[in-house]
C-alpha cells in the first residue's frame, strides 16, 4: 500500500524522495488518466494531454515518468520538457485543442520539494469537485498502474513532442503592444528566482531604449539567496537590493513556475501583492478602458471593491486558489482574476495566472502613464483611499489542526483590535470585515502545514494591531 495522497488547494505537493516519488508521481497520472477515461469519449481524448514541469529537482524526468503513465492508458501525450513556465503550459492546452494538462511544478514551495497540478481544456485549474474525483481514482499502489517506455511512446507516436514557446509568443503579441515599452526608455531589474521566467523578459523587450538586466536566471534547485521562490519578503529582498543599486525604474519578480509576480518600486522598496492587483485593475479599467468583472479572492483586496463602484462593474469574491477563481473567470467573462499570492490572469488569455503577462501589464502601464510605480500608487490611493496590508504564516503540527479549527468555529469574536466587527465571511477560513472596513482573515493552507493570518487597514499601525489580534485567536 503506498502512501495516501490527497490534492490540496491546486494539485498534490510534497517532499522529494519522502513521498514524492516516481512511484507516487506515477499513481497521480494514473488517477487522472481514470478521471479523463471516465470523462472523455474515444474521439476528444485523441486531443491529448500536455505535460510538461519546471526547474526544480529532476521535473523533467517526474514529468516524462507522467507521460508514461497516459501514453500506457492510450492517451496522447504532448510533452514539452522541463523549464517551461506554467502559464505557458496552460496556454499550449488553448493552442493545441488538448483536454487538459499535467505540470510537475511545486511553484513557490521551498526546495525540498516538487508538485503535480492538472489542468483542464480551458488551461485552467480543474473546480474542486473534479480535483476529488481525481484524488479518489488514485490506486493505493503502484501495482495496477498502467507504463508505456517513455521511448517507445515517442517511436509510436502516442508521445509527441514540442516547442511550446512559438504559441505562446504569438499570444503575449496578441494580447500586448510590447514596442512602446521597448522604446520607453526605462530601466527594468527582471528578478526569476531561479526559475521559468529566466530569459523571457529580455528575449520580449530587447532590441530598443529600454535596458533589461536579469539576475539568479540559472537553473539552480536550491534557490540561493532566498528560503523559497516565492515573489513576497524576505525571498524579494535580494533582488530589491540589486535593483536599487542598480538605480532601476522598476523590479519585476516572477515565482519558480512564472505564474506569479512581485514588484519592487524605484525605491527598491517591496508593492504587496493586494496593491499590485488594484493597481492592474485600474490599467484595464482606466488605460484601457476595459469593461467587464473582477473576481478576487476572500484574501485580496477590499480597493478592488472601491475601483468596481467607481467603474462601475461587478466584483465576485471566491475561496483561496484558481480552481475556485478560473471557473468565476469563465461564467462572468471577468476582464481579471487574481489572488493574494501574486497570481493574476486576464480577459483573452486562459483562466490561468500569468507572472509574464502581469509584469508586461505593469511595465505598459508605467510606459502608459509615464509614473514610476511609487506615483502610480500615489495616483491609486487618491482613488481608493491608503490602504496597506501584511500576512504572517505560522506552522503548525497536523495535530493541532483540528483542535484550532474548532476553538476558531466556537469563538466568533465581537471586536478585534477594537473596532467592531461587522460581518463575516466562514466560505473558507475565518474572514472578519470591521466596521472601519478593514479586514482579518485567519486561514489554514491547502498546500503546506500552515496556519495564515492576514490583515489590510486603513494604517500600518491598525494592520500590525489585527494581525497580534489573529495570533492571539489560535493560540
Amino acid at each position: 500500500m503506498g502512501s495516501v495522497i490527497t490534492f490540496g488547494t491546486d494539485g498534490w505537493r510534497a517532499r522529494i524522495a519522502e513521498d514524492y516519488t516516481f512511484d507516487n508521481v506515477r499513481r497521480c497520472a494514473q488517477g487522472f488518466a481514470t478521471y479523463l477515461l471516465k470523462k472523455y469519449s474515444p474521439d476528444r481524448l485523441s486531443r491529448g494531454v500536455v505535460i510538461g514541469g519546471d526547474r526544480r529537482f529532476s521535473s523533467e524526468h517526474f514529468a516524462a515518468a507522467a507521460a508514461e503513465v497516459l501514453a500506457g492508458n492510450g492517451i496522447h501525450v504532448h510533452f514539452c520538457g522541463g523549464g517551461v513556465p506554467t502559464p505557458e503550459i496552460s496556454y499550449s492546452v488553448k493552442a493545441r485543442g488538448a483536454i487538459g494538462a499535467i505540470n510537475i511544478t511545486a511553484s513557490h514551495n521551498p526546495p525540498t520539494d516538487n508538485g503535480f497540478k492538472v489542468r483542464d481544456e480551458t488551461g485552467g485549474a480543474i473546480a474542486p469537485d473534479g480535483l476529488k474525483q481525481i484524488e479518489q481514482l488514485i490506486p493505493a499502489d503502484i501495482t495496477s498502474v498502467k507504463r508505456v517506455k517513455f521511448a517507445e511512446a515517442v517511436s509510436s507516436g502516442i508521445i509527441k513532442q514540442f516547442d511550446p514557446d512559438p504559441e505562446y509568443l504569438e499570444q503575449l503579441h496578441r494580447m500586448i503592444d510590447l514596442e512602446p515599452i521597448r522604446q520607453s526608455g526605462m530601466k527594468i531589474l527582471v528578478d526569476p528566482m531561479w526559475g521559468n521566467g529566466a530569459g523571457w523578459f529580455p528575449r520580449l523587450l530587447s532590441g530598443g531604449k529600454a535596458e533589461v538586466i536579469e539576475i539568479h536566471s540559472e537553473r539552480n534547485p536550491a534557490f540561493p539567496e532566498m528560503s523559497r521562490p516565492e515573489p513576497i519578503p524576505p525571498n524579494v529582498d535580494a533582488g530589491l537590493a540589486k535593483g536599487k543599486k542598480a538605480g532601476a525604474d522598476v523590479v519585476i519578480i516572477t515565482d519558480g513556475d512564472a505564474d506569479r509576480v512581485g514588484i519592487g518600486d524605484e525605491n527598491g522598496a517591496f508593492v504587496d501583492q493586494l496593491r499590485v492587483y488594484a493597481l492592474l485593475a485600474m490599467y484595464l479599467l482606466e488605460t484601457r478602458g476595459m469593461r467587464g468583472a473582477i473576481v478576487k479572492t476572500l484574501s485580496t483586496t477590499s480597493m478592488l471593491d472601491a475601483l468596481g463602484k467607481l467603474y462601475n462593474v461587478p466584483v465576485y469574491e471566491t475561496g483561496v486558489g484558481f480552481k475556485y477563481v478560473a471557473p468565476k473567470m469563465m461564467e462572468t467573462d471577468a476582464v481579471a482574476g487574481g489572488e493574494e499570492s501574486g497570481g493574476y490572469a486576464f480577459r483573452g488569455h486562459v483562466p490561468e495566472r500569468d507572472g509574464i503577462l502581469a509584469g508586461l501589464f505593469f511595465l505598459d502601464l508605467m510606459g502608459k502613464t509615464k509614473l514610476k510605480p511609487s506615483q502610480l500608487l500615489a495616483r491609486l490611493f487618491e482613488k481608493v483611499g491608503p490602504h496597506y496590508y501584511d500576512r504572517i504564516d505560522i506552522t503548525i503540527e497536523e495535530s493541532q489542526r483540528e483542535g484550532l479549527l474548532s476553538k476558531l468555529k466556537g469563538q466568533v469574536p465581537q471586536k478585534v483590535a477594537g473596532i467592531e466587527v461587522a460581518t463575516t465571511n466562514l466560505s473558507d477560513g475565518f474572514k472578519y470585515i470591521l466596521k472601519d472596513g478593514s479586514w482579518l482573515l485567519i486561514r489554514f493552507s491547502g498546500t503546506e502545514p500552515l496556519v495564515r493570518i492576514y490583515s489590510e487597514a486603513p494604517t500600518k499601525e491598525r494592520v500590525a494591531a489585527i494581525l497580534v489580534e489573529g495570533r492571539n485567536l489560535i493560540r
